[in-house]
């Protein structure tokens, strides 16, 4: 089992930033890749960016330019740096720690309870 936790989320104003921190515990040795999506307000949850054990980063469109994934595999911690934000970046972020078994699929994996990220305008 692992157990993934989430934190950093607030209320930002638009062009600020925020860095949020998802840490992955207990039997990590089975995941090798760190997601971290988002869910708006009656929006489906959507991709946002992803690093892998060996640091491979993708991004989004939406985010790429503005959002930074990176790691601290010591600490089995992932952050995810948001600046220049905008009022539709407002969501629920939740981290997803899986394993990737072949190119682009994943396990399901282990999900957190989310942050809140708000932005206003």
């Amino acid at each position: 089992q692992v157990q993934v936790v989430e934190s950093g989320g607030g209320l930002a104003q638009a062009g600020g930033s925020l860095r949020l921190s998802c840490v992955a515990s207990g039997s990590t040795s089975i995941v090798n890749d760190i997601g971290w999506y988002r869910q708006g307000p009656g929006k489906q949850r959507e991709f946002i960016a992803s690093i892998s054990k060996g640091g491979i980063v993708k991004y989004a469109d939406s985010v790429k330019g503005r959002f930074t994934i990176s790691r601290d595999n010591a600490e089995s911690t992932v952050y995810l740096q948001m600046n220049s934000l905008k009022p539709e970046d407002t969501a629920v972020y939740l981290c997803n720690a899986r394993k990737e078994i072949a190119v682009g699929i994943y396990t399901s994996g282990y999900w957190g309870q989310g942050t809140q990220v708000t932005v206003s305008s």
